[in-house]
């Protein structure tokens, strides 16, 4: 029986929605591609139909997840940009955001993977970061500010949040995780450097 069209683009949608999800629980070597194609309820077999492999699969997935994190990112802060940065900061590092990887943060959960994949996958990323680091830019953006030492604090701003929450998921004391987590929210600024 032929596939139409529309149902070929909602399996490829719910592949690459469930790819996200489980790349970023399990990890790139940590789940093959039959289970991916189990978790989104389709076929091993049709697979190469929509990907040419597993990790094409994961560029898309990878720019799939950050591009709604990015949106994510730009809603919360729209209203309050100066409070948003200290809002941001308290959800990224969270215990939930710790314990559940696979709604979270594909830099943080998929960051080590990927530098050892390929360019597709790296742009992705690439991507990603750079539009979660404009959202730290506009909230720290203030009236007169200096823009290099605005891009210098979001670039560090970001770079401790993924950092923590990669250190806090790796450790195995909760104390020590619970810790990194609360040092790195207490040192995110909540306006521009002065």
């Amino acid at each position: 029986m032929k596939v139409s069209r529309e149902q070929v683009a909602l399996n490829r949608e719910r592949i690459v929605e469930t790819a996200a999800r489980l790349f970023r629980q399990k990890g790139y070597d940590g789940i093959g591609v039959a289970d991916l194609m189990k978790g989104a309820g389709l076929t091993h077999g049709g697979f190469y139909g929509h990907f040419a492999s597993k990790e094409d699969l994961l560029a898309e997935a990878t720019a799939h997840a950050l591009q709604r994190s990015v949106q994510r990112w730009q809603e919360k802060t729209a209203s309050d940009p100066a409070g948003g940065l200290s809002e941001l900061a308290t959800q990224y590092l969270s215990t939930r955001h710790r314990d559940h990887p696979e709604n979270g943060c594909a830099i943080a959960a998929l960051g080590p993977d990927v530098a050892r994949l390929g360019p597709a996958v790296r742009s992705a990323m690439t991507a990603g970061v750079a539009g979660q680091v404009a959202v730290v830019e506009k909230c720290l953006a203030g009236e007169g500010a200096d823009v290099a030492a605005i891009r210098q604090q979001a670039l560090a701003s970001y770079a401790a949040m993924v950092g923590a929450m990669v250190l806090a998921r790796a450790v195995d004391d909760e104390a020590l995780s619970q810790e990194i987590l609360a040092a790195v929210r207490a040192q995110i600024p909540a306006s521009a450097p002065s």
